[in-house]
């Protein structure tokens, strides 16, 4: 069996988030949303030389849990939503930008919100450019939809080479972080081996919704996306 490209093994294992869930936005027009974010800018920075000020910066939001920023000071709400599970990915941070206070009642945010979902998808859509590259990434943590695509029972039957898998996922490890960290990125660390098969080959058969994902799973073979089911599998143990 011939080994799929690095560049494209790593790029199957990048990116393994699901379509957006149910009542999430879209991302929307960066220049305008570079105009809104004017708004923001008393109280958040981001980019490379990002410190925080009177919220915390905004570097690599996106799969982030809530308080979750280093050296920052966050208000018991803002605490508790951390411990009761908030993660900020494209559909609570939309609803958090409309109506702070419902996501997290008692937040010192001083943001009324923002009530027009355009201008809320603008924003996500600067946010995002600024804070999370490469491209695409990430739209929702990878288990926050179910990986249900009919897949055949002769596929989910392979056994996965954990090894091979690790031979293709050399590159993939430079984003992913092998501890299951999730830095803007999502993680796979630990998926159980039939959802992540199921889960790459909703985008080889074009059924999840992400073009990149699609041409990379496009290019790898059963055997190969067992074979990186089973090295993440392993990876958490």
């Amino acid at each position: 069996m011939t080994p799929a490209p690095r560049s494209v093994a790593a790029a199957a294992a990048l990116l393994l988030a699901p379509a957006l869930p149910a009542g999430a936005s879209t991302f929307g027009d960066v220049d305008r949303g570079a105009a809104l974010w004017a708004q923001c800018r008393p109280c958040h920075e981001i980019g490379e030389a990002a410190r925080n000020k009177i919220g915390p910066n905004l570097n690599f939001v996106f799969g982030r849990k809530a308080a979750d920023v280093d050296d920052f000071r966050y208000s018991e709400a803002m605490q508790r939503a951390r411990n009761e599970g908030l993660v900020w990915s494209l559909d609570t941070l939309d609803k958090f930008i409309a109506q702070p206070n419902a996501v997290v009642p008692g937040t010192r945010m001083g943001f009324p919100g923002l009530s027009d979902p355009a201008a809320r998808a603008d924003v996500l859509a600067w946010l995002r450019k600024n804070s999370d590259n490469p491209r695409d990434i990430p739209e929702a943590p990878p288990t926050a939809v179910g990986t249900d695509h009919s897949v055949a029972p002769e596929i989910l039957a392979i056994v996965g080479d954990a090894e091979y898998g690790a031979y293709l996922a050399s590159e993939c490890l430079t984003c992913h972080r092998a501890g299951g960290a999730m830095e803007g990125i999502p993680s796979v660390t630990g998926w159980p081996q039939e959802d992540f098969v199921v889960a790459m080959h909703a985008y080889k058969d074009k059924v999840r919704d992400h073009p990149v994902m699609q041409m990379m799973a496009g290019r790898l073979n059963n055997e190969e996306i067992a074979a990186l089911a089973a090295y993440f599998a392993d990876l958490g143990g």
